[in-house]
Order: C-alpha cells, then structure tokens, then sequence
C-alpha cells in the first residue's frame, strides 16, 4: 500500500485505557531520553574512577546515540511485523540489562558494551511507543495524546544534566544507570497488562538487507555527524564516515524500490503531505538541537554559569513545553486552524525566539528568558503537528516504521543543527580574532592579557549571535516552505474527494 492511500485506510478505534497506557509508554521513553544526556555530568567521575581516556569518554556517551539512531527504521519495521507489544516488552527488558550491566561496569570496555546494547532497547522503545500511541487513539484525540509524547521529549533534554547532577551529589556514578531498572521493571509490568497487541496484519517477509543497510548507513552518517566538532569536518575520519553513509543509504534506496516487500516503502516520498511533514520535521529538530548546542556555550563561556546553572537556566524553555502540551493548546489550536497554520505559527515562534535570545541574551540572562519561553511556544505547536502529519501520511499498519522514520529525522535534525550552526559560530569567531585555538576556553588560556581575552570573548559572543540569527531564518524559511506544502497537500486530497472542487 502507498501513501496515496492513506486516506482509504479505517481509523483504529479508541482503546477504552488508553489515557493509563499513554502514562505507562511516556514513562517508558522518558527514561531513554534522559539516557541521551544524563551521562555528560558523570565524566569527573568515569575518567577517575575507571581511568577512561578521551576517547573512552566520546564512545560511552555515542555508543548509545549511534546505536539508537542506526537501528531506529529497523526497529520501526520488526515492530510492525512482529508485533508492538512485543516490541516494547523486549526494548524495555533490553534497557533494564544494559542499565544493570552500566551501573556495575568495572572497565570502559564494558560500560560502552552496556550503553550500546541500551541504544538497542531505546531504539526499540523509541518507534513502538509512537506506534501505539497512533493504534489507541482516534481522530479526536491523536493530536493531544502526541502532543503529552513530544513533550517527554523536551523533559529528557532538561531533566538528564540535572537528574545526573542530583544522583553524584549523593551517589557513586553507577547510580545514574541503576535508577533506570525499577522504572524499567514497573512500566514492563504495565505494558505485558496493559497494551495491547497490534502489527501489520499482511505479514511482509522481513527485508534482511534492508535492514542491515539502513543501519550502517544511518549509523555512519550520524558518527560524521558527532565526530566532526571533535575532528574536523574536512578530516578524513570525518569524510570516509560520511562517504559510506551516503553510499549506503543510496544503495538501500535502490534496493527499497525493487524488492516487493520493503522496509520503508518509497513510495511514500510521492506524498506532499509526508514530503512537507519531513522536511518540516527536521527543521524543528534543527532549530532545537543548534540552539540548545549554542545555548550551552552561550549560558558557559559567556554568561560564566556552571553546567548545573546552565541546564536549570535552559528549564523555562522546557517548562513552556510540557504546561502548553499538558493543557492541549497545542490541540486546540490544531482543531481551529489546520495542520499547515498551526506548523507556520510554531516555526515562527520558534525562529522569534532564537532572534530574540540572539540580540536580547548577549549580557544577561533575562534577555535570553523570554527568548526560551517562545521558542518552547513554537515548539510545543509545531513538533506534534509535523509527528502527527507524518504518522497521518502512513498507513496505520505501517505506524512502526512512520514512528521510525520521525525519530531518525529528530536524530538527523539534530546532528545538522549542530553541525551548521557550530560552524557558523567557528567561521564568524576565527574571521574576528586570529586564534590557533579550536574552542574558547583554549583561547582565552592562551592569551597574552586581559584585554586580549575579553575582545576574544566578545568575538565568541558575535559568533553566538551571528550563529542563532543564521538559525532563526533557516527555520522560518523552512517552517513557510513546510506548510506550504502540507497546504498544497490538504488541497489535492480535498480536490480528490470532492469532484465539484476538482472541476472548478
């Protein structure tokens, strides 16, 4: 079945507990977002008590994030096939191990084993739990319940530095990752009484070599992604990583299209409603990955927070998230315009917000404060409606890979956030000063007085907003190009569906 069916599909009827499971799978993913950040306030600890090197460090925070990301449409796809519950069950219990296997490594080697075979499991959580989001729900209540799942997004990025900064306040560093099995155990619990089972009804043979080709291809791109900061884009370790990603993934999209049963169906790319809520999607995660990546720096090295100081201070930002989606404004405002107004208006907060923390938040940290409540506005607006444009342009039996195709545009977004808007802020920071140094602490330790350290801080400080107003544009052109699709889109299927119309 192709995306121009979608609308012949029948909607999958309410489940009488939904609201209870929704509670149980957003607990369930919480805990694999929090994973994603939770460990960068453990690295004191990691590098003295296990004696790992830089390198050490770089693999136990990626190993999980490359791992997760790479098997994110494979997941999605085994999901579907096999079933969703089932799907859960195993990720939750996958996390569970790797948390125990973390919490008492005694070595590097084995914390990056665990935390890669934790990346399984969270890749597996990741895609089911969008899945069945989409299976319990209606119509009527779709876009809210999505909206309370995205927001469990924008909890991990803010709760893991200061749920990670609690537990080493009280705790060894095993801690952070033991927490995890009890919520692990709980929501597996609810999830075997719970949820029920649902998968493709058809059975397609599973697509092995799709499968394998997704996932180095994805994984490849995503490590030139993380590793180029560190390297260097023009390294070699950099290019090759990226060349074979590129490679890969042409060679798996060749192959999707010849095969009769494939894993992500291309034909779904000839939907303009998928192709707006894509290209939308990673835009939004652009915005928010580049800016929470320049907001760090900014809060740091600028403003001179601590890490702790810094993620409360990025909290307001997360905080407009979760009440806007708690209340259902999101929803709402869905229901009294339409999907395309509603992505326009969040991306346009969005954009409003990273211009307002780019010309207000230079000196001071209320300048910035308005500037994070509107861009959590425009993100609890536009996120949901671009992962419900997505999931709506899929058929429901095909929800698995719908989910996993919007958490490796998340994962992608992100990475391309960073990377653009990192190097923009290099580029404007080594035209201003001419420095050797390949961040700003290197810098300023280098300099020879204090006046030279403060026209370096301030050449940062240009770079941080020549870098954020950069962003503000990409995503308002984006977000503008986005819904002008979705609304071409809404108007051909309305065209298709009423023969009046189409004859005008």
């Amino acid at each position: 079945m192709t995306a121009t069916t979608t609308a012949e599909t029948p909607t999958p009827a309410a489940h009488p507990q939904r609201w209870l499971i929704l509670g149980v799978i957003c607990l369930a993913q919480l805990t694999v977002l929090l994973d994603n950040t939770v460990l960068n306030v453990a690295i004191p600890s990691l590098t003295e008590e296990l004696d790992a090197s830089t390198a050490d460090i770089q693999w136990m925070i990626n190993a999980y994030s490359l791992v997760q990301s790479g098997l994110l449409l494979t997941a999605g796809s085994a999901s579907d096939r096999y079933g969703r519950k089932k799907m859960l069950t195993a990720g939750l219990a996958l996390f569970g191990i790797g948390s125990l296997v973390a919490g008492l490594s005694q070595s590097s080697a084995q914390l990056i084993a665990a935390r890669a075979g934790m990346g399984v499991g969270g890749a597996l959580l990741i895609t089911t739990t969008l899945a069945v989001v989409v299976q319990i729900f209606d119509d009527s209540e779709r876009m809210k319940a999505i909206g309370l799942w995205s927001t469990v997004n924008s909890l991990g990025f803010a709760l893991g530095p200061l749920m990670g900064g609690v537990m080493l306040n009280h705790f060894w560093w095993g801690a952070i990752f033991l927490i995890n099995i009890p919520v692990a155990l709980i929501a597996l619990a609810a999830v075997v009484k719970l949820v029920p089972e649902s998968k493709n009804p058809q059975g397609d043979r599973p697509d092995l070599l799709g499968a394998l080709l997704s996932t180095i291809g994805m994984a490849s791109v995503v490590y030139a992604i993380i590793s180029g900061p560190e390297h260097g884009w023009t390294s070699t370790q950099v290019l090759a990583a990226a060349g074979v990603g590129v490679v890969v993934l042409g060679i798996f999209v060749w192959w999707e299209l010849r095969i009769p049963y494939p894993m992500l169906d291309m034909h779904f790319f000839r939907n303009q409603k998928f192709i707006g809520a894509v290209a939308g999607a990673i835009l939004v995660a652009f915005g928010l990955g580049g800016s929470l990546f320049l907001l760090t720096q900014h809060l740091q090295f600028v403003l001179g927070y601590e890490p702790l100081e810094a993620g409360l201070r990025t909290a307001p930002l997360a905080v407009t998230v979760v009440v806007l989606n708690l209340t259902g404004l999101g929803a709402w405002l869905l229901k009294k315009t339409s999907t395309p107004a509603t992505i326009a208006i969040g991306m346009t907060l969005l954009s409003a917000g990273l211009a307002a923390i780019a010309v207000f938040g230079g000196d001071n940290y209320t300048g910035m404060l308005a500037g994070l409540i509107v861009m959590g506005a425009g993100i609890a607006f536009a996120m949901p409606a671009m992962a419900n444009a997505i999931m709506s342009a899929i058929p429901p039996e095909k929800a698995g890979v719908g989910a996993g195709i919007n958490g490796t545009l998340a994962e992608f977004g992100n990475g391309l956030g960073v990377a653009v808007l990192g190097a923009v802020l290099n580029s404007r920071f080594a035209s201003l000063v001419a420095v050797s140094a390949a961040s700003l602490p290197a810098a300023l330790a280098a300099a020879g007085s204090d006046a030279e350290r403060t026209r370096i801080a301030d050449a940062f400080s240009s770079g941080l907003e020549t870098s954020q107003l950069v962003g503000a544009v990409a995503v308002f052109l984006g977000g503008m190009v986005a819904a002008a699709l979705l609304k071409r889109a809404e108007r051909a299927d309305s065209a298709k569906t009423d023969p009046a119309t189409a004859s005008a």
